[in-house]
């Protein structure tokens, strides 16, 4: 049996796993990132939850295949640099001459999001596509995308940027500076903002209830106020749900994908999301009559898909 470590760097949390050659975790570990600090600390950091992950599996370092390493931001995965982070600070980090003075395996860094779309593409809902889209709904939308088995991600290593493109140009402005953007609509964070103007729109709302009981407004608060019959609940759903399927169709117009797998909290409403989303876009996608359409899924590996994607990121490279 072969093994590798995944690495998923986050601004808040370190994650390591040693996943087996069938796809299965076999152990995990984690730390907290403590930002702000410099990138060797945290490249250190890197390689200590690793060999922590590996002790734990009761395997020897001798093996493990290879070591991946998925990150926000910029990364140039064929020179090993992360070029541009602005979530950890990093600026032409050559994160992997690094590791592999700590960890003396093959080492490879890819986007955090299109290490997420690998693993849900080697083990997870896209498994078995040829061409596969996977978009989060997070805190923002994240996007990755694989081409013949293959991550896709520009010539500058820049790529599927799926949330920075505008579906709405007279919409709220995004923390990229563009309007409009897909992310400010579909993400978690734009489905909350959504749900607070409606609250204050209309004070009879069950929303108010719900946010006095629950202590905030959260993604799902839409959601429950519609199962509860509320009227302005219900709206905010079908106005996120009318965004989300706006986003998906253009991308769909773009790539064709064999499968274009959703993640994130916001999937887990089910069935509410998926069967009107699906409906719309069907509306909406340019191929409504091709034998082979775009299938709609949700993504299967939560959490774990990031550890998955980046342990695997050599067969990819």
């Amino acid at each position: 049996m072969k093994y590798y470590i995944g690495i998923d760097l986050g601004g808040t949390n370190i994650k390591a796993g040693v996943v087996s050659e069938d796809f299965e975790i076999v152990s995990k570990t984690s730390c907290k990132t403590n930002l702000p600090r410099p990138a060797e600390a945290i490249c250190k950091d890197m390689a200590k939850v690793a060999l922590e992950a590996v002790d734990k599996a009761g395997l020897s370092l001798d093996q493990i295949e290879a070591v991946g390493i998925g990150t926000p931001g910029t990364a140039n995965s064929e020179k090993g640099i992360i070029e541009y982070s602005n979530n950890l600070g990093f600026l032409d980090f050559h994160v992997v001459d690094l590791m592999r003075t700590l960890i003396d395996k093959p080492c490879y860094v890819e986007n955090d999001a299109n290490a997420a779309a690998y693993g849900e593409y080697v083990a997870g809902a896209a498994k078995g596509a040829n061409n596969a889209v996977c978009i989060t709904l997070g805190t923002g939308v994240g996007g990755g995308i694989i081409i013949d088995g293959k991550i896709y991600s520009g010539s500058n290593f820049a790529g599927a940027e799926i949330g920075h493109t505008v579906i709405d140009p007279n919409g709220p402005e995004c923390t990229c500076g563009r309007k409009g953007c897909f992310e400010v609509f579909s993400s978690a964070t734009g489905l909350i903002r959504m749900t607070k103007e409606a609250m204050y729109a209309d004070k009879s709302s069950v929303m108010w209830k719900m946010n006095e009981e629950d202590g905030k407004v959260s993604a799902r608060t839409a959601f429950n106020a519609m199962r509860a019959g509320d009227k302005a609940g219900k709206e905010v759903v079908d106005k996120y749900i009318r965004y989300l399927a706006c986003g998906i169709a253009n991308t769909i117009n773009i790539f064709q994908p064999d499968i274009l797998c959703i993640g994130g909290g916001v999937c887990n409403e089910g069935d509410p999301l998926l069967l009107p989303l699906k409906e719309l876009v069907a509306k909406e996608v340019y191929t409504k009559n091709s034998a082979k359409n775009t299938e709609i899924v949700i993504a299967k590996l939560g959490n774990d898909a990031g550890i998955i994607g980046a342990a695997f990121l050599g067969l990819s490279h």
